[in-house]
């Protein structure tokens, strides 16, 4: 293969390919954002919270809103690959700025491998796990192609399943009973489950750093992303909020938390419960948009801590001609196949969304760093977003926070020893 092992950590022609504008960067975010969670996220969080939900989805939505802040000021001063990798070595030191990229590839390959059997599940359930490697395996390729197919592809699901969730809420508001009363009582397990339900909703906001993680990348990313990242967030709010209004109107709350496909369940509710298909090949498509999204993302971060030496340096290798970091790519989606060999649904985004947290806190730690000149918003955004990880992040499930500690305690064990051994 015609590649060449480029590691400068320096932004720059020789790394990879700025071929993304605004317009794709967002589409890159919502490929990730609006995909399998919105398929599955509304029965959990409704069985947490109840009719609460839709506080819960507005207090994932705040800490969402300041973590993407945090990321977008960051992005704009550090356009490089690697997202809170990189902001992380830059503003609180190397030890953070590893333990953020490494629970960062930890978290999301286990999410990789969440949505690639929440589509074999959907589409090919008989024959669920090899469906689920295949899956893995064809989008890698895709990824290999080059960037801009990787946009090409996203937009094309996106627009799919932004059709299918219209659908699901034409079908609730016109071909349904809606009431309002089934938006009270709240009922649910109290404050607690609201921040429980807030936590399983985040994991479903949490794409917007595909955006900031493709940093080298973009076109023009001091502007771009910073763009980029507050379009695609308040998109996928708008559409989040639309849905789980619509589900809450015509399940209520008890219909919803017993639902084992919610969306499906509001169609079949129905006069146009004879469509409810539509909503199966929908999931199953956003969740290829979001594992396209997410082996895109994770990729660059594998990119980024190989170029410093934190992962083998040979996966900091781009491709000549398609500038795409090809063995981080081949490297993660082995890794992707082998986790989902053996995954368990539930587990891996348990895990995910603790290790996620663990990200975007550290993002938001690096953000309190700035100056008041380097800085776009407030402080206390930053101090927000900080706040709701840590507290969303403890709410999780207690097997999700241990399952958490351990890997990523194991990981910097592990750089410590490493470092040791290079100093001996």
């Amino acid at each position: 293969m015609n590649a060449t092992a480029e590691t400068s950590g320096q932004p720059g022609s020789t790394r990879l390919a700025r071929r993304l504008g605004t317009g794709d960067a967002v589409l890159v975010g919502l490929g990730a954002m609006i995909g399998a969670g919105v398929f599955s996220a509304f029965e959990p969080a409704a069985r947490a919270a109840g009719a609460g939900l839709l506080i819960a989805l507005a207090l994932a939505a705040v800490v969402a809103y300041a973590n993407a802040a945090s990321s977008a000021e960051l992005a704009a001063l550090y356009p490089r690959s690697g997202g809170t990798y990189v902001y992380g070595r830059e503003r609180l030191g190397d030890r953070w700025g590893f333990l953020a990229g490494f629970g960062f590839v930890a978290g999301k390959s286990a999410s990789c491998s969440a949505m690639a059997l929440t589509f074999a599940s959907y589409a090919w359930p008989a024959h669920g796990r090899p469906l689920a490697i295949a899956a893995v395996a064809a989008l890698v390729g895709v990824n290999l192609a080059g960037i801009e197919k990787t946009a090409l592809v996203t937009k094309a699901i996106v627009a799919l399943v932004l059709a299918t969730l219209a659908f699901v809420v034409a079908a609730a508001l016109v071909g349904g009973s809606p009431s309002a009363s089934r938006l009270t009582p709240l009922g649910g397990h109290g404050a607690y489950g609201i921040l429980q339900a807030a936590g399983i909703l985040f994991f479903a906001f949490a794409g917007y750093a595909r955006i900031a993680t493709l940093g080298e990348e973009v076109r023009d990313p001091e502007r771009t992303i910073p763009r980029a990242i507050p379009v695609a967030l308040a998109i996928t709010l708008a559409v989040y909020a639309a849905v789980g209004v619509s589900a809450l109107l015509v399940l209520g709350a008890p219909g919803l938390a017993h639902a084992g496909a919610p969306l499906r369940a509001v169609v079949a509710a129905t006069t146009w419960h004879r469509a409810s298909p539509i909503v199966r090949v929908g999931a199953a498509v956003a969740s290829l948009g979001a594992l396209l999204s997410l082996l895109a993302g994770t990729s660059r971060t594998v990119f980024a801590m190989a170029a410093n030496g934190d992962l083998p340096r040979r996966l900091a290798a781009v491709h000549t001609t398609r500038r795409t970091p090809y063995l981080a790519e081949l490297g993660l989606g082995a890794g992707v196949i082998a986790i989902t060999a053996f995954a368990d649904i539930r587990g891996a985004i348990g895990f995910s969304s603790f290790a996620v947290l663990a990200y975007y806190a550290i993002a938001n730690a690096s953000a309190l760093t700035l100056s008041r000149a380097e800085r776009r918003s407030p402080a206390l955004v930053a101090v927000i977003g900080l706040a709701g990880c840590v507290g969303l992040g403890v709410t999780l499930p207690w097997e999700s926070v241990v399952a958490g500690v351990i890997v990523l305690g194991a990981g910097m064990a592990g750089r410590e020893a490493r470092l040791r051994i290079q100093a001996d």
